[in-house]
């Protein structure tokens, strides 16, 4: 069995299918219509994607099919949110709504490790839905 334990820099659009449990054109398409889902690409041509792109796709994903928006309301929902966050040193993809406005600013140290942990327990989550 794979080793999970280390973390890819770049996955490719066949993980990031599998691993969003979306179908690649699905995630093609949402390139098309999202300005905030950009992946890079390699020298071949290829998409390869960040573990910001898939939280990312994540987050789309939760606004069209959980809560229902339309891709334009969508689309409104991560521009406005976007905009309400420039200037800050990361974009977390959590509803302004349920963010803690009261809590004092972090350190960077502090939101590396969150951040860190975050994505470990996406890992883990991810290794229970494919065991």
């Amino acid at each position: 069995m794979k080793q999970l334990g280390i973390k890819k820099l770049y996955y490719s659009i066949s993980e990031v299918s599998k691993i969003t449990d979306l179908e690649q054109y699905v995630l093609r398409y949402w390139e098309s219509e999202f300005e905030q889902l950009q992946p890079a690409k390699n020298r071949a041509g290829n998409r390869i994607y960040t573990n910001r792109d898939i939280k990312m796709i994540l987050y789309i994903k939760k606004l069209l099919r959980d809560e229902r928006y339309t891709i334009e309301g969508a689309k409104q929902v991560l521009h406005s949110y976007i905009h309400d966050n420039e200037g800050g040193e990361q974009l977390e993809l959590i509803p302004p709504a349920t963010e803690q406005t009261d809590a004092p600013p972090k350190p960077v140290e502090n939101r590396l490790r969150n951040d860190l942990i975050e994505i470990k327990k996406f890992f883990e989550e991810m290794l229970v839905r494919l065991t």
